[in-house]
């Protein structure tokens, strides 16, 4: 690599360092009002959100970024379609063997994604090292764990555990970008 390059590419790793960025999608720039202006516009809901659609596509990884108005994260399937998705504030169960997670927090947000983090011989694909630890969300403002509920019957949970309840949004994408399921929770009420 010239020399040349090398200093670009280490600008540009610095300019990344420097603006937290993060493995999850990017946000378009801030509005002339700035980051405030910005957050007020955030017109989500506390409310449960749900797609019923089922995906055959396996969870491959789970990934949590933090932006300027909220904690985002990211299930990753290892292909198309789309999964479909209930999200609630509701007392977290561990899928087919029953338990509650324990979650640091105010507030418990039930995240079931309507894919299997399993393939079709039933090898469990998602193993994370530590079910209770499955991302590092040291730092963020609203997300204090992300937890691993399990696989069963073609759908998974997890476990996200906020400082409070506050409004949140799931959508999915299915782009050149891969197949994701994301949930975006807001560091405020608008």
């Amino acid at each position: 690599m010239s020399p040349s390059r090398s200093l670009f590419v280490a600008v540009a790793m610095a300019a990344l360092v420097a603006v937290g960025a993060t493995a999850c999608d990017p946000l378009p720039p801030p509005p002339p009002g700035g980051t405030s202006a910005l957050c007020d516009d955030l017109h989500w809901s506390s409310a449960a959100q749900r797609v019923e659609r089922m995906s055959p596509a396996e969870i491959r990884r789970v990934r949590v970024g933090a932006h300027r108005c909220f904690d985002r994260l990211v299930v990753d399937l290892r292909s198309a379609p789309a999964a479909g998705w209930r999200v609630r504030y509701h007392e977290v169960v561990r899928e087919g063997v029953g338990g509650v997670i324990a979650l640091r927090g105010n507030a418990d947000l039930e995240v079931v994604a309507l894919a299997p983090a399993y393939g079709p011989s039933g090898t469990s694909l998602f193993r994370p090292p530590n079910r209770s630890e499955v991302a590092d969300v040291t730092g963020f403002r609203t997300f204090r764990q992300v937890a691993y509920g399990g696989s069963f019957e073609g759908q998974t949970t997890f476990g996200l555990g906020v400082r409070t309840r506050l409004p949140f949004r799931a959508f999915a994408l299915s782009d050149g970008a891969g197949t994701r399921l994301v949930i975006d929770v807001a560091h405020r009420w608008p």
